[in-house]
C-alpha cells in the first residue's frame, strides 16, 4: 500500500477501526509484518514499561521499511492496563493510543484509540501462529479468560482452523456464559462453560488471555499434540503457564527478547528450568520458513505471545489506508499555532468526515 502524503493527522476512534478492519485482513497484515521482520525489513522493536498501584503503562514501538510501492511507517503505542477498571470504575482494562508516522519524513499520519487495534492484532498473531503450528484437526478450543479479547481470539482461530467445539473458562461464570451465548450464535458452534482447566481434557488448542499472576495451566491439563497460545502475560508480574510446561515442550516466542523479559518464558528462565537457546524459534522464523515449528504430531507447542509493535504498525497502517479510501475519521492539523479540525479531501478525492 502506498500511503498518500497529507498535511493533517487523521484521528480514528475504536468504532472507526472496527468498521474498517476485518480479522482476516488483520491476520494477513500481521503475518506480512513477521515475514518482513525475518527479512530484515523492519525498524528495531522497543519496549518500555512503568508500574503504578493497580496497573501499568506500556510503550511499544516498531516500524516497517519501505519496499516497492509501500511507504516506510513507524508506530508507537502507549497503553494503560488496569485490570480492576471494569469492576471498580466502569472503565476498560486497557486504554491508550497508537501513533502512526511516516518513517521517511517523521510526519504524524494518524492517531488511533488503541483498544480495537490491540485486540485485533493480538488475535491475529495467535491465528498466524496457529496456522503454522496448531493441529490440522481441532478436537476443541479452550479459551481461558472470557473478556473482550476472547471474542477476537476465537474469531481469528476460526479463520485458520475449522472449529466445532469451544470450552469457555473464567473466574466469572456470568462472563463465561455471556461469551458462550455470543459465540455460539455468531459462529454456529457448540460452546460449553466449565469451571476450570481440569475439565477440558479433550481439547487440543488452548488460549489463555487473563490478567493472572499465578499460573493455572500446566502439564496435567494439556494433551500431546496440542497448541497453547499464552496471550495474557505481557509484564513480569503476570503468569498463566506452569514453567515446567514450557521447559518440557516446544516454545515459540513472538519476540524472544520480550518473552524472556515480560512473557511466561521469563518465569521458566528465572526458575532455571529452560535456557533462551532452548526456545525453538521466533514466530518470524516460522513464517519465513527458516525454522521448523512442529516436528511431530505429538509435540506440545507453546506460543508465548507478549504482543509486539510489529503487529500494531501492520494493523494501524492497514486501518489508515482503509480510512483514506473510505473517508472515515477526523482530520486535525496539529502543526500550526493551534490545533484545528480540517474538513478536507485527500489526494484520492475521498471526503474526510468531521
Amino acid at each position: 500500500m502506498l500511503l498518500p502524503a497529507r498535511s493533517e493527522t487523521l484521528v480514528l476512534g475504536r468504532e472507526d477501526v472496527a468498521k474498517l478492519l476485518d480479522i482476516r485482513d488483520c491476520i494477513d497484515a500481521v503475518e506480512g509484518a513477521f515475514l518482513r521482520h525475518a527479512r530484515g525489513l523492519t525498524i528495531p522493536l522497543e519496549v518500555l514499561g512503568a508500574h503504578v498501584d493497580g496497573g501499568s503503562f506500556h510503550v511499544k514501538a516498531a516500524g516497517m521499511a519501505g519496499v516497492e510501492s509501500e511507504r516506510a511507517v513507524f508506530a508507537a503505542k502507549i497503553n494503560a492496563n488496569f485490570p480492576d477498571n471494569p469492576a471498580r470504575r466502569g472503565l476498560p482494562t486497557i486504554q491508550g493510543v497508537v501513533a502512526l508516522f511516516d518513517a521517511t519524513s517523521g510526519r504524524l499520519l494518524a492517531l488511533f484509540d488503541s483498544i480495537e487495534i490491540t485486540s485485533l492484532r493480538t488475535a491475529a498473531a495467535t491465528a498466524v501462529a496457529a496456522k503454522h503450528l496448531a493441529p490440522r484437526v481441532v478436537t476443541g478450543v479452550a479459551i481461558c479468560g472470557c473478556g473482550e479479547q476472547a471474542r477476537n481470539q476465537i474469531r481469528a482461530l476460526a479463520a485458520v482452523r475449522t472449529l466445532s467445539r469451544i470450552v469457555a473458562i473464567d473466574s466469572s461464570s456470568e462472563r463465561a456464559e455471556r461469551l458462550a451465548a455470543d459465540l455460539s450464535s455468531e459462529l454456529r458452534v457448540d460452546v460449553v462453560v466449565v469451571a476450570n482447566p481440569e475439565v477440558a481434557h479433550d481439547v487440543n488448542i488452548w488460549v489463555t488471555c487473563t490478567p493472572a499472576e499465578r499460573w493455572f495451566l500446566g502439564r496435567a491439563h494439556v494433551r500431546p499434540g496440542a497448541f497453547v497460545a499464552a496471550v495474557g502475560a505481557d509484564n513480569p508480574q503476570k503468569q498463566e503457564i506452569e514453567p515446567e510446561l514450557l521447559a518440557n515442550n516446544v516454545v515459540i516466542a513472538d519476540v524472544l527478547e520480550q518473552c524472556a523479559t515480560i512473557g511466561d518464558l521469563h518465569h521458566a528462565l528465572d526458575a532455571q528450568l529452560i535456557r533462551r537457546e532452548d526456545v525453538r524459534a521466533e514466530l518470524a522464523d516460522i513464517v519465513a520458513g527458516s525454522k521448523v515449528g512442529r516436528l511431530s504430531s505429538e509435540e506440545i507447542i507453546v506460543f508465548d505471545s507478549t504482543g509486539t509493535a510489529l503487529e500494531d504498525v501492520a494493523v494501524a497502517a492497514l486501518a489508515y489506508e482503509r480510512a483514506l479510501e473510505r473517508g472515515v475519521g477526523i482530520s486535525i492539523d496539529l502543526s500550526g499555532s493551534g490545533a484545528s479540525i480540517a474538513n478536507s479531501v485527500d489526494r484520492a478525492g475521498a471526503h474526510v468526515r468531521t
